[in-house]
């Protein structure tokens, strides 16, 4: 069920097994388990622990697509992910879609869109 497949995404996070864990949830689309904010958060964390933030932004496309409410775990696991790969307007872009959801900016979402600025050498754009 959901909350069998999230913990077992969720425990190949926590051990930096990020395939594994979109395996897992490819099995769980797959087999028709309804996805939801707990198990796309923690296969978009499990990418973003591995620095893969193209299939994090993936994820969350597929969120939209499947009309999955987001959250700023959401978000901030995405914007991390954007940090580490260095794709600081990605981080930006986040940080908006946080202000127009009305999600609440925190020092960890900010700290982490100021960190990719700073990574990028656009330390103008976090000023």
């Amino acid at each position: 069920n959901t909350i069998t497949f999230s913990s077992a995404i969720s425990a190949c996070e926590k051990t930096g097994k990020w395939e594994k864990a979109l395996q897992l949830f490819g099995v769980m689309r797959c087999s028709k388990v309804e996805t939801n904010t707990i198990s796309f958060n923690a296969a978009i964390s499990a990418c973003e622990k591995s620095g893969e933030w193209d299939k994090a932004i993936h994820l969350f496309s597929m969120m939209a697509q499947t009309k999955v409410e987001f959250n700023a775990i959401t978000v901030n696991a995405l914007i991390s992910s954007c940090e580490k790969g260095g794709k600081w307007e990605k981080a930006f872009q986040l940080l908006n879609v946080m202000v127009q959801s009305s999600i609440e900016l925190d020092t960890i979402n900010l700290s982490a869109g100021i960190s990719a600025c700073e990574q990028a050498g656009e330390w103008e754009k976090a000023v």
